[in-house]
């Protein structure tokens, strides 16, 4: 076959070629390499070379892998990419469309932080559905965290200019090394007794940033337990924004770090100052319009008033004739007493046992103070009071004799 009779193709159908071919006969491939020339554009997808002394390739890592890979790489990195080799086939370019991409060396651990999230995501520690929302004023907050770490002055620096009304406790604990997680889990547990109590209502679990394997303790299996059982919304600011831990994923909320964690629990002091300006206005407004309705409302009663009551003149008038009338018939009444009082008076005088001594009469009483009336009820040696018109005294009987008209009568 001569050169003139060969099929002739265009570039693009030979690119296209040449990545099926790359395609069907390579696939995916984990591939290690440094970091060079990294950009992440505002699409979210990651752009960068793989070098070593022997060469370099072009990647491309789109955005919905690229959230899954936990730190921001940069330049001069060892990493390990899980790759397809494939072909840009607009400019020709030989390229690693990268799906999965870890720390060189790291492999082992991140593999079974995967292993252990697909675990606890199965058995619903992820739900979010479980997820409790912050209180916007929380009456206390628990930062566990270590006491020596620089994300706890971050944090207690925030809280104090955010909130600084709101009580805080720091339970110690350390966060890096073997012995970390059972001291993360003591810890924990101490902040919930408190948050029984009633102390406590939002807890911060927070640490500083660093490596995967600076970051482990946070994928203890045993702690992800534990803090799934927080009786109070749990806040996880562990490591940097791109830092991601099981932690995070079993937090009622993920902070990107412990600064933004303080931030999210607590309200803006400078926020509730100018909310609590604005409902002063808005209190200061209703106020006057309610002011302004009752005035108006109260002139209107007043009119309807004035329009109701009689002509002022003739209301007087009227007064001053019921008060005559009035002072005329107590006056009647009062003459009608008096007459009634001298005729009372009359006949007591006539009643009155004076006049009777004044007429030149005695009474007689006897040692019960009686009046005597029976002459038989007088005997010599008897005691008796005389009463006269002008006084009395007490007498003996010593002789009593009957009058003639008497015993005549007997």
């Amino acid at each position: 076959m001569t050169e003139i009779t060969r099929e002739i193709i265009g570039v693009g159908d030979l690119n296209r070629t040449i990545a099926d071919v790359l395609d069907r006969h390579i696939g995916n491939v984990w591939v290690r390499g440094e970091i060079s020339n990294f950009k992440a554009y505002d699409s979210g997808h990651w752009y960068f070379s793989l070098k070593d002394a022997e060469g370099q390739i072009r990647c491309v890592m789109f955005r919905g892998r690229n959230a899954q890979v936990g730190f921001l790489p940069k330049e001069g990195d060892l990493v390990e990419v899980a790759a397809n080799v494939g072909m840009y086939v607009p400019r020709g370019d030989l390229q690693l469309n990268v799906g999965m991409l870890r720390r060189a060396g790291q492999g082992g651990l991140y593999e079974a932080f995967l292993k252990l999230k697909e675990k606890l995501s199965a058995e619903g520690l992820f739900d979010e559905s479980k997820k409790r929302s912050l209180p916007k004023h929380p009456k206390g907050i628990a930062v566990v965290t270590s006491a020596q770490a620089a994300a706890l002055k971050d944090v207690l620096t925030t809280l104090g200019r955010r909130a600084p009304h709101i009580p805080v406790t720091i339970y110690p604990t350390l966060v890096q090394g073997v012995d970390a997680p059972p001291a993360i889990k003591n810890a924990l547990e101490a902040a919930y007794e408190a948050a029984n109590r009633g102390e406590v209502e939002v807890i911060l679990l927070v640490r500083g940033g660093g490596s995967i394997e600076d970051l482990w303790a946070f994928n203890d299996e045993s702690l992800a337990r534990v803090i799934a059982q927080a009786p109070v919304p749990l806040v996880s600011g562990v490591g940097h924004e791109t830092d991601f831990t099981i932690a995070d994923f079993v937090a009622d909320l993920r902070a990107p770090t412990p600064t933004g964690a303080a931030e999210l629990a607590t309200p803006d002091r400078q926020a509730l100052l100018q909310d609590l300006e604005v409902l002063a206005q808005r209190m200061t407004v209703r106020v006057t319009q309610r002011l302004d309705r009752e005035a108006q409302r109260l002139d209107q009663l007043s009119l309807r008033l004035s329009h109701a009551l009689p002509n002022p003149d003739r209301m007087r008038e009227k007064a001053e004739q019921l008060k005559a009338r009035l002072d005329q018939a107590w006056q009647v009444r009062v003459n009608v007493y008096q007459q009634q009082h001298l005729s009372w008076n009359s006949h007591l005088e006539l009643l009155n046992p004076q006049r009777t001594l004044d007429r030149g009469y005695a009474v007689l009483l006897d040692a019960e103070g009686q009046a005597l009336r029976d002459p038989g009820a007088l005997k010599a040696g008897k005691l008796l009071e005389v009463h006269l018109a002008q006084g009395g005294r007490q007498v003996e009987l010593a002789k009593v004799d009957s009058l003639a008209k008497n015993a005549s009568s007997e």
